[in-house]
C-alpha cells in the first residue's frame, strides 16, 4: 500500500460518503465493497479508491440494478486501478438516457395540456403519445431481468435508446406487424425457399435494430422471448409471437444459415 494513501475509519468514511455505517457493513458482507485494510483490532479502514467504488455502487443501485448484479458487474475491476473518469462518463450516459426518456414523457404531457387549454377539449392523439411514452419505459423496466449486468448497462447507455421516440416505436411496431402478416401468408411454403429466406433477412434486420449486433444483448433478448408465458399480460397482448410464426422463422433461419 502507498504510504501516502489516506485511510478512514468506518465512521469517518460513512460521514464522508454520506452513507450509513450499517450500509457499509452490508456491502462488505456481500463482497460489494471490501475495506482497503483493517487495524490490528480488525476495524475497517477505507481509502479514496473505496470512495470511487462506492460511487459506482450508489449510481448503479439508483438506476435499478440489484446489489447482486452490481457485485457481478464490478467484479472484474476489484484488482484493477479504477478508471474513475471512465466510470463517471459511463454512469453519466446511463442517467442521461434515463433523463431523456423522462423528458420525452414530460414534453408529451405538456403538449397535451396546451392542446386541451387551446381547444377546450382533449386531443386524443396527444394523450396516446403519453401512453406510448409510459409504456415504453414500463416495457424497459420489466424486461431488464432477462439481461446480464453488462448487457443491461449496454442497453441503457446505447445512444439509440435516447433517440427512441414514440414515432420510431410506432414505425418499428408497424414493421413487425407487417412482417408477422407476411410470415403468416407464407406458412405453407418451404422454409428454405427464397421467399422464406427474405423473410428471415427482414427479421434479422429488425432484431439488429434493437441489439446493435451485440451478442450479450441478443442473449438477453432470446431469454426474454423464451419466457413469453411469464410476461406481463399487456406485453403478451402486444408483443407475443404466435407459435406457428416462431416455428416457421426458426426453420427459415436455419435454412438461411
Amino acid at each position: 500500500m502507498d504510504c501516502n494513501t489516506t485511510l478512514y475509519r468506518v465512521h469517518e468514511f460513512a460521514e464522508l460518503a454520506g452513507v450509513t455505517v450499517r450500509a457499509l457493513h452490508h456491502y462488505d458482507r456481500l463482497g460489494l465493497l471490501k475495506p482497503t485494510a483493517r487495524t490490528d483490532a480488525r476495524h475497517r479502514l477505507y481509502s479514496d479508491r473505496d470512495l470511487a467504488r462506492l460511487e459506482q455502487i450508489v449510481v448503479l443501485k439508483f438506476i435499478g440494478l440489484p446489489l447482486g448484479e452490481i457485485r457481478d458487474l464490478l467484479h472484474d475491476h476489484v484488482h484493477e486501478d479504477f478508471a474513475v473518469a471512465d466510470a463517471l462518463a459511463r454512469q453519466q450516459r446511463v442517467l442521461a438516457a434515463k433523463r431523456d426518456r423522462i423528458n420525452h414523457t414530460i414534453l408529451a404531457i405538456a403538449q397535451a395540456e396546451r392542446s386541451l387549454r387551446s381547444a377546450g377539449r382533449p386531443d386524443w392523439t396527444e394523450f396516446s403519445h403519453i401512453i406510448q411514452e409510459v409504456e415504453m419505459q414500463s416495457n424497459a423496466e420489466w424486461s431488464k431481468k432477462y439481461y446480464s449486468p453488462e448487457a443491461k448497462v449496454k442497453v441503457e447507455v446505447e445512444e439509440r435508446r435516447a433517440r427512441w421516440s414514440p414515432e420510431l416505436q410506432e414505425q418499428v411496431s408497424r414493421d413487425w406487424a407487417q412482417l408477422f402478416g407476411d410470415i403468416e401468408a407464407a406458412l405453407g411454403e418451404d422454409p428454405a425457399s427464397t421467399r422464406a429466406r427474405a423473410l428471415a433477412d427482414r427479421w434479422c434486420k429488425l432484431v439488429v435494430g434493437f441489439t446493435g449486433g451485440d451478442p450479450e444483448i441478443q442473449k438477453g433478448l432470446n431469454a426474454m422471448y423464451a419466457d413469453q408465458p411469464n410476461w406481463p399480460a399487456e406485453s403478451r397482448a402486444r408483443f407475443q409471437i404466435k407459435p406457428e410464426i416462431q416455428e416457421f422463422i426458426v426453420k427459415a433461419m436455419r435454412a438461411r444459415a
